[in-house]
């Protein structure tokens, strides 16, 4: 079953009912700036990432969720003994959902007036690794679902209300490979943007 969620999106759109589903089978919520507040504001608890890690953010937000207890909680696997053990020892517990969408880069990249220094700052670290971390776990212990669009939430809602709180594996692999290839399509975006700018073949 799903029992502890990462949320942390740039676009907000329907994260509403996806809480309410997650609410309803009393899923833990870590989140993250921005989306953490917005979790509040709709009337629903999380738990900040930073209260989490033990770790504040890095000022301008460069660093949030890079952290083992975030990786480890999604790649351990908890079938295996040492690993079960070494998130013991570590306080690292297990997050089954990651829901993560990414900083705006191609819409901030074509934009006029837009300054190179703040393009670049539209470059997601975290959330690529979040969701290549997650979609790797999909498919090597089967535990975690990636979601990486609000035009997936109501595929998870379906599921959840069905399934009594579970996803289905066809799913969890379905949206594992959704995720790795959103995360092709930003690099390649970001390569594209680069190599247009400075002329590299």
């Amino acid at each position: 079953m799903i029992k502890r969620a990462l949320i942390s999106v740039y676009d907000k759109t329907g994260l509403e009912k996806l809480l309410k589903v997650l609410s309803k089978f009393n899923v833990e919520i870590i989140s993250s700036g921005g989306t953490f507040k917005k979790i509040k504001e709709l009337g629903y608890e999380a738990l900040e990432v930073s209260e989490y890690t033990g770790y504040p953010e890095m000022p301008g937000g460069l660093v949030k969720t890079l952290h083992p207890k975030i990786h480890g909680g999604i790649l351990g696997d908890l079938l295996n003994q040492a690993q079960r053990e070494y998130m013991e020892k570590f306080g690292i517990k297990p997050i089954d959902l990651i829901v993560v969408n990414l900083y705006p880069f191609e819409n901030i990249a074509s934009k006029e007036g837009v300054s190179f220094k703040e393009i670049i700052e539209n470059i997601d670290i975290g959330g690529p690794a979040m969701i290549r971390a997650a979609a790797k776990a999909s498919f090597l212990n089967e535990r975690v679902t990636v979601v990486v669009d609000p035009s997936q939430y109501d595929l998870i809602i379906k599921e959840l209300e069905q399934n009594n709180g579970e996803i289905s594996l066809i799913t969890k692999r379905k949206l594992a490979i959704e995720a790795f290839i959103k995360t092709w399509k930003y690099d390649e975006a970001i390569k594209e943007y680069l190599i247009k700018r400075f002329g590299v073949e």
